[in-house]
């Protein structure tokens, strides 16, 4: 571990209206032996995260945004990184000390990896989350050079990322907003020709906040999801995806608001889909069948 500040890496965080995990948060990663500077991008809090992060952490540079950008905010945050890596995390996740400056050592090794995403431990109490087991038993075909399993999407709370590949690729979709914003990016990443990978040696910790609206985050991932498919899968696998999600979602008010809002943007999606090259397309056709029984990808809230 490195016990001067590690000039490679930044650590973006996104919050609205969760001024105690923030500063949980903060605590954490100010331990950390990488020292990192650190961006908080605070999306039109109004519980006095903007006052309490001056207060405590001075060092910490506060972007206050005047609305709510959602995963948008993260754009807002790279843009200011001056190093080539960013670390991303919510504000209630934090990195384990020494896992950036692993990742970072990743990164320079790999100059076609753009994404490596950690272990995810769930606190209290370190408890494997369900989703490492889909991480490690991905079934996307790997470079033979890849240092660790292949990807055809990451989860951003817990991702270490190439800045000029997140920039060159657009960063995240503003009209996306939150909930599985990072399937589009990884579709255009691998598109571009860059890789995604898991490094299971890497840890971030998440102690999931009560503070969470559940029915807007199923409502948007499943408007989301579907936007995607549409966006950059061919016709038949569109098609066959789509009539998956939805016979898989709950028949309840917030799947039928989540389907509609998914179907007001066929405008914009229709005007902006492209469909990515069959390498890319093999990727999400291995990822079907995980998808089709994972536990940790259930739209329910």
């Amino acid at each position: 571990m490195h016990s001067t500040p590690d000039p490679r890496i930044t650590v973006v965080v996104i919050t609205h209206n969760r001024r105690d995990e923030l500063l949980h948060t903060l605590d954490q990663l100010a331990r950390l032996p990488e020292r990192p500077p650190i961006i908080v991008v605070d999306n039109a809090s109004q519980d006095g995260t903007g006052e309490a992060v001056h207060s405590r952490y001075p060092d910490v540079r506060l972007i206050e945004a005047p609305t709510n950008l959602g995963a948008v905010g993260r754009n807002t945050g790279t843009r200011l990184a001056r190093t080539p890596y960013v670390a991303f995390c919510d504000d209630d996740t934090w990195w384990e000390p020494g896992a950036l400056a692993r990742a970072a050592d990743l990164l320079d090794a790999h100059p076609r990896l753009a994404v490596v995403t950690a272990t995810i431990m769930v606190e209290p109490g370190g408890r494997d989350d369900p989703i490492n087991q889909e991480l490690r038993n991905s079934p996307v075909e790997a470079p033979d050079w890849l240092p660790g399993p292949a990807l055809g999407s990451f989860l951003a709370g817990a991702s270490v990322l190439r800045r000029d590949a997140f920039e060159s690729c657009g960063g995240f979709h503003p009209r996306l907003w939150l909930g599985g914003e990072e399937e589009l990016l990884s579709a255009d990443l691998a598109t571009a020709g860059w890789e995604l990978c898991y490094a299971e040696d890497l840890v971030a910790h998440h102690w999931p906040s009560v503070n969470r609206d559940c029915h807007r985050r199923r409502r948007d991932g499943i408007r989301n999801t579907l936007w995607f498919i549409w966006l950059r899968r061919p016709l038949g696998s569109a098609t066959r995806r789509t009539w998956h999600v939805l016979r898989s979602l709950p028949r309840d008010r917030i799947s039928a608001a989540g389907t509609l809002a998914a179907l007001r943007g066929a405008g914009w999606v229709i005007r902006e889909r492209r469909i990515v090259p069959p390498s890319v397309e093999r990727r999400f056709l291995a990822l079907e069948r995980s998808q089709a029984t994972s536990t940790a990808r259930r739209y329910v809230s």
